[in-house]
C-alpha cells in the first residue's frame, strides 16, 4: 500500500445557458468546478477525494492544484496509504510532525487554513478511500460502523423571487419527496425586508409541514441578521444559516443569543479547532463541515466528537461534487449527532455525472450505501472531458 503517486485535476464543466443559476450573492453561476485528488499506490489501487475552496465558479483551481502536487505529494510518496491519520499528521506539521507526534500536541504549519486545509482534505478523502477499498469495507464500517441505514435529505436552493420562491420550493417538494427545503437570503436581496417578504412568501407556499432552512452565506451584518430572524420569527424556520460572516464567530452567538431560530454554520471553516472556537461561544446549534474544506473525513470525525460533545447536531455541507457528498455520507452515517443530509437541486454535473453511481431519493432519504471505500467509482470519461492540467 505504499504510494506511488498523487495527482490534481480541476474539473471545470460549463453549464449551459438554460441551465445556469443565480447563486445569491456569488452571482450567475456560469460552471461548476472542484478539484479532484487521485492517489494511486504500488499496487495498483486507486482512491479519489475532492478538495473544493470555491463556490460555483467563482475562482480557478490552479494554485490548490499546485499545492497537492508540489507541496504535499512529495511528503506522501513511498508512504504506506493505510496510515491516515499519520499521513494528515505530517501535512498539517510538516517538518516538526516529530515534535507533534512524539509531544502529543500540534506544531503546525504557518499556513494552517485556507488551500493548505482544503489541498488535506481532499488528499485525506483519497486515502479513506483507499483504504475502505483495500480492506473490502465502506469507510463507515472503518470509522466504528452506521448509526441509520438512510438519511433525510433537504433540497438546497431557492434564488428566486418573493413572487416565484413559493413555486420554486413545492417543486423541490414534488420532485424528490422532500419534508425540508433551504432557501438563500441576505445580500442577494438588496436588504432586509426583501428577504424577510420571500421567507414568508415560501412558509405560505409550503404551509406548516415543510420545513423551511434559509441560508445568507455570511452576508449580514449582526443587526441585519437579528432584524431578519425577529421579523420571520412567525415562519418557524428549522434554521437560520451562516447569518454573518464566518470571520465573526461571536456575531454568531450574539444573533443565536437573540432569537430561538437554530443557528448554523461552519461550511466556510477549517479544522476542529475552528469548530471548537464556535462551540464555546455557544454561536451555533448545528456544524455544518464541509469535508472537502474543513480536513477531510479524519478531522471530519474530530469536529463530529465536538458535536456530539457540545450536544451540537451536524449536518454536513455537502453542496458540491459527488466526493464531497459521498463522504459527508460517510461521516453522517457514523456520527450520533448528524440527522439531515444536504441535496442540492441546482444543475449539478459534478454531483450526477462524475461518478457511475448515483445517490437517488428514496422518500426524501438517502440510504447509506455498502459498497467499499467512499462507495463511487469515477466516470473516466467526464474527467477527461472537463479535466484542466
Amino acid at each position: 500500500m505504499k504510494i506511488r503517486s498523487v495527482k490534481a485535476t480541476w474539473l471545470h464543466v460549463p453549464l449551459p445557458a438554460g441551465k445556469r443559476f443565480s447563486h445569491s450573492d456569488y452571482g450567475t453561476a456560469t460552471t461548476f468546478d472542484t478539484l479532484l485528488v487521485r492517489i494511486e499506490t504500488e499496487s495498483g489501487l486507486v482512491g479519489h477525494g475532492e478538495a473544493k475552496s470555491n463556490t460555483g465558479s467563482a475562482y480557478p483551481y490552479r494554485t490548490l492544484r499546485t499545492a497537492v502536487e508540489e507541496e504535499f505529494a512529495p511528503l506522501l510518496l513511498g508512504q504506506d496509504a493505510r496510515d491516515v491519520v499519520r499521513l494528515w499528521e505530517t501535512m498539517y506539521n510538516g517538518p516538526r510532525t516529530h515534535h507533534a507526534l512524539q509531544r502529543g500536541r500540534g506544531f503546525p504549519n504557518l499556513s494552517r487554513r485556507g488551500h493548505t486545509i482544503v489541498a488535506m482534505s481532499g488528499i485525506d478523502m483519497a486515502l479513506w478511500d483507499l483504504l475502505g477499498q483495500s480492506a473490502g469495507l465502506p469507510v463507515w464500517q472503518l470509522l466504528g460502523g452506521r448509526c441509520r441505514e438512510r438519511l433525510p435529505a433537504y433540497a438546497s436552493g431557492g434564488w428566486e423571487s418573493a413572487e416565484r420562491i413559493g413555486e420554486q420550493l413545492s417543486g423541490y417538494v414534488k420532485q424528490g419527496g422532500f419534508r425540508a427545503v433551504k432557501m438563500r437570503v441576505g445580500a442577494m436581496d438588496g436588504d432586509v425586508r426583501t428577504s424577510v417578504r420571500r421567507v414568508q412568501a415560501a412558509r405560505e407556499a409550503l404551509g406548516p409541514d415543510i420545513d423551511i432552512m434559509t441560508d445568507a452565506h455570511g452576508t449580514f451584518s449582526v443587526a441585519e441578521a437579528k432584524r431578519f430572524a425577529r421579523n420571520v420569527a412567525d415562519c418557524q424556520l428549522a434554521w437560520f444559516e451562516e447569518p454573518v460572516s464566518p470571520d465573526n464567530h461571536r456575531g454568531y452567538a450574539e444573533v443565536r443569543a437573540s432569537t430561538d431560530i437554530p443557528i448554523a454554520g461552519g461550511e466556510s471553516d477549517f479544522t476542529r479547532f475552528d469548530f471548537l472556537d464556535l462551540a464555546q461561544l455557544g454561536a451555533v446549534d448545528i456544524f455544518q463541515p464541509d469535508l472537502a474544506r474543513c480536513g477531510g473525513i479524519t478531522e471530519g470525525m474530530r469536529i463530529a466528537a465536538l458535536a456530539s460533545a457540545y450536544q451540537i447536531a451536524l449536518a454536513p455541507h455537502i453542496w458540491g461534487g459527488a466526493l464531497m457528498f459521498a463522504a459527508g455520507l460517510q461521516v453522517a452515517a457514523t456520527s450520533p449527532a448528524a440527522f439531515i443530509l444536504e441535496y442540492s437541486l441546482a444543475h449539478n454535473p459534478l454531483l450526477h455525472d462524475l461518478t457511475l453511481e448515483g445517490f437517488p431519493l428514496e422518500d426524501g432519504h438517502v440510504a447509506i450505501t455498502d459498497r467499499p471505500g467512499l462507495g463511487v467509482t469515477i466516470n473516466e470519461d467526464f474527467v477527461k472531458a472537463y479535466g484542466r492540467t
